[in-house]
């Protein structure tokens, strides 16, 4: 599987990365129902087994759970994969959240705990919030990189003003932001301004949280657990539904010209642009990761890009308000 360099690190990443937000289960607020850790384990394996090189987990995810499957889940492999992961969300006993940047050097170590590791290869602050504190953290950041604990430092979900002021303390390896076919804002300034600045970046959630790959029914939805997150979230919902499955039907047409999956034309959507170095795909189970992983070779013709912008621009203009 081809890899490229991440950003001004040495590290270079497959196409697409493992991203294990899922399989931190549900009994939290971003929780994506219940989830059997042996499936996790065995769906973890089977990316690395197929060649994807780097995993993307965070200690929010299921309140710690998903750094510790991820953890378990390395025991005993010959060739370990990167390792990401990300700071600044923090629980408290009764499972609330709450947002801090002065307990991140905390984070890192508890962090390094539950994924059974000596260096994190990427450790990314995941919002900065309160923004206030972003200089205080980001100083934090820069200062475990420089006793190793961590070998690179990135961000997720900041602007370009928040960069900036992240790289007036230290230089920024990656930006992780949401970027899919129903959120595409981040390609206007942010993509660009992190090309012009060499700033790696990996996008999360390239099928919409799953919107995107084909098997979305507003049935299943309904169905969905209570713990899910999904069921309650605009683009799950009408009047939005609707509309958004309508472009699964398109990426599902271009799929089938070439024998992939409509999800792995979701994610190539997101590979088309220059600026983004890798995707981070989540998957739950084996079978998942068999469906998405010709997404690492995949790539749209610049008609078929053409094809779906142009949808886009009708589907907009029907709906002033949509995203898409």
């Amino acid at each position: 599987m081809q890899t490229q360099q991440l950003g001004n690190t040495d590290l270079e990443i497959t196409p697409i990365g493992f991203g294990a937000w899922a399989i931190g289960g549900g009994e939290w607020s971003g929780g994506w129902g219940s989830q059997d850790d042996q499936e996790s384990i065995a769906a973890i394996n089977r990316a690395l087994d197929l060649g994807i090189n780097w995993i993307d987990t965070a200690a929010i995810y299921g309140l710690g759970r998903s750094e510790q499957v991820v953890g378990k889940a390395l025991q005993g492999r010959s060739e370990r994969p990167y390792i990401f992961t990300k700071s600044t969300l923090r629980w408290k006993e009764d499972r609330s959240v709450y947002n801090s940047m002065k307990e991140i050097r905390q984070e890192c170590e508890e962090s390094l705990r539950r994924l059974e590791t000596d260096t994190i290869d990427l450790y990314q602050i995941h919002w900065s919030n309160p923004d206030e504190d972003l200089e205080e953290g980001w100083t934090a950041m820069a200062d475990l990189q420089k006793e190793g604990k961590v070998r690179w430092i990135g961000v997720s979900n900041f602007d370009i003003a928040q960069l900036k002021r992240a790289q007036a303390i230290a230089p920024v390896s990656s930006l992780q932001p949401p970027f899919h076919l129903l959120k595409p804002d981040v390609q206007d300034e942010i993509l660009p301004y992190c090309l012009n600045q060499g700033i790696g970046v990996i996008n999360y959630s390239p099928m919409a949280s799953g919107l995107l790959a084909g098997k979305m029914t507003s049935e299943r939805i309904e169905n969905m657990p209570d713990d899910d997150w999904r069921k309650n979230s605009d683009e799950f919902t009408e009047p939005n539904l609707s509309r958004n499955l309508e472009l699964v039907e398109l990426l599902k047409g271009i799929g089938e010209r070439h024998s992939r999956s409509t999800g792995v034309v979701a994610i190539a959507w997101t590979l088309h642009n220059p600026a983004v170095t890798g995707a981070i795909v989540g998957a739950r189970r084996p079978g998942q990761v068999d469906e998405i992983i010709d997404a690492a070779e995949f790539r749209l013709s610049d008609d078929e890009f053409a094809e779906i912008e142009a949808f886009r621009q009708q589907m907009a203009s029907k709906s002033p308000d949509a995203t898409v």
